[in-house]
């Protein structure tokens, strides 16, 4: 958490001190479980240490849309630090833990140390870009487009996490999950990554994914990685 803030502005040695001091309580959380329910009104923020989680909403039918997907070292849910009402659920896909800090804190230290404050507020507009890709992504890409697309995203974010190397990963979510993120069937998802087997841009084994051609599978998921903000965070 701490390398990732400090990626996202410049932090003196009395900020790192009182971001580690936060106070906090951790849990293991199992695959599946709920840490934020939309409608709850939340007194905390829910930092992740191990494990993945995501946000996801249910319509009225009861369909749901995944809308991103949280890595160890993400704050999951800045946004009840200043909103009463959480908008959405976050869900675990695997089983990690996950420290509980109180909203009242998180808002305090961000008020009281403004490069805090301006990491947390950079980190909330990055998932915001992560949130605008994703929609387009739905609304105006093929399936295929979409799914080289999600995988591309998928290889960068877990590179960059140092939980992935040389565009070899273990895919963190289900095909049904997967599905729901890109708003397609499970049969449709496994029919377009079979296809990109055949063609040579991809090869896996279980959830495994290696993609082997990076150039052709940038190109065939209209992928630019601008949206991720990475040297914008560099730089600052």
């Amino acid at each position: 958490m701490l390398r990732k803030l400090e990626r996202r502005a410049r932090l003196g040695e009395d900020d790192r001190d009182a971001l580690l001091a936060l106070p906090h309580q951790l849990r293991q959380v199992s695959a599946g479980a709920h840490i934020i329910r939309d409608g709850d009104r939340p007194d905390f923020c829910c930092l992740l240490l191990s494990g993945f989680a995501f946000r996801h909403k249910i319509t009225g039918e009861g369909g749901r849309q995944v809308l991103s997907l949280h890595l160890a070292g993400d704050f999951v849910d800045l946004q009840n630090g200043l909103l009463e009402v959480s908008d959405h659920n976050v869900q675990m896909l695997t089983d990690g833990e996950v420290a509980f800090v109180p909203r009242e804190a998180i808002k305090a230290l961000a008020l009281a140390r403004p490069a805090v404050g301006v990491a947390m507020w950079v980190d909330t507009l990055v998932d915001s870009s992560i949130f605008r890709e994703w929609v387009v992504n739905v609304g105006r890409r093929d399936a295929r487009t979409r799914i080289c697309h999600i995988l591309c995203e998928f290889s960068l974010r877990l590179e960059e996490a140092g939980l992935a190397k040389h565009h070899r990963y273990e895919l963190p979510m289900t095909q049904e999950q997967l599905a729901d993120a890109v708003g397609l069937t499970s049969v449709h998802v496994n029919r377009v990554l079979r296809q990109l087997g055949e063609e040579g841009l991809i090869s896996r084994q279980k959830r495994s994914i290696v993609i082997e051609d990076w150039a052709r599978m940038r190109e065939a998921g209209d992928f630019n990685a601008r949206y991720l903000h990475y040297d914008t965070c560099a730089a600052a």
